[in-house]
């Protein structure tokens, strides 16, 4: 990244840089790999690439499904330009099918279809290791409007139904995934970060005897290896249908 660009944040997979227009920013995705409130760290090559492609091309068919991002368009291969937003400090968590924190938490089998799909909110908050958050402790800090949570919740859902129905054309079961939306400047509600196999789970569907084959990064939390293979696998068949 040139020089004449500010760092404005570093996350664990993106660094985000400012803009010429200033209602703009500059997100380019990094290689390094991490789980467990990063506990667990690793850097894989072209890692960055692929989660940059992948979101950009997610993000598109969501915008031609009416979905408001904040993506604008890819500048290269790991990095894209998305509007600058104000994150809100949430984590939207939407689950199709029992799996991780959920099955550790509740007596709900491991690998259930859930009934309806679940929406589990949790505060963005890497020193309380993101903790569980209810509505009214949502309301109690302040941190968004009922009006604007109820929004979320309703694109949330949305989304889901999209991406069901766009990975099962690719042989792709959507497990769940995590979501944030922040404010544009002229404080639109958008979806932002980004949605790739870092942050939604999605198993193999061509896979026989319910052999579950994880493509995305419990390859790397769970040891399995491969994730650089799993990633460009979701990558081709997204290029493939597209």
């Amino acid at each position: 990244m040139k020089n004449k660009y500010e760092l404005i944040y570093e996350g664990k997979a993106k660094k985000v840089f400012s803009h010429e227009d200033v209602d703009k920013v500059i997100i380019e995705f990094k290689d390094d790999a991490t789980a467990f409130n990063s506990l667990k760290k690793a850097r894989f090559e072209g890692k960055g690439k692929l989660n940059c492609q992948i979101s950009a091309k997610i993000f598109e068919l969501l915008i031609n499904s009416n979905i408001p991002t904040h993506f604008l368009e890819l500048k290269n291969e790991n990095t894209m330009i998305a509007k600058k937003i104000r994150v809100i400090p949430l984590e939207i968590v939407l689950r199709n099918i029992a799996y991780g924190s959920l099955c550790k938490q509740t007596t709900i089998k491991l690998g259930s279809t859930l009934a309806k799909p679940l929406i589990d909110i949790y505060l963005k908050n890497d020193e309380l290791n993101d903790p569980l958050i209810t509505k009214d402790r949502i309301e109690l800090l302040n941190i968004v409007s009922a009006k604007d949570l109820d929004s979320i919740i309703g694109l949330t859902l949305e989304i889901n139904r999209i991406l069901q129905k766009f990975f099962k054309n690719i042989k792709l079961q959507l497990v769940d995934f995590k979501l944030e939306f922040g404010y544009d400047l002229k404080n639109n509600l958008l979806l932002g970060d980004e949605i790739s196999p870092d942050n939604c789970r999605l198993w193999d569907l061509n896979q026989k005897n319910d052999i579950i084959v994880s493509l995305d990064k419990d390859r790397f939390r769970n040891d399995l290896g491969g994730l650089i293979e799993a990633y460009s696998e979701i990558n081709r068949r997204i290029n493939d249908f597209i």
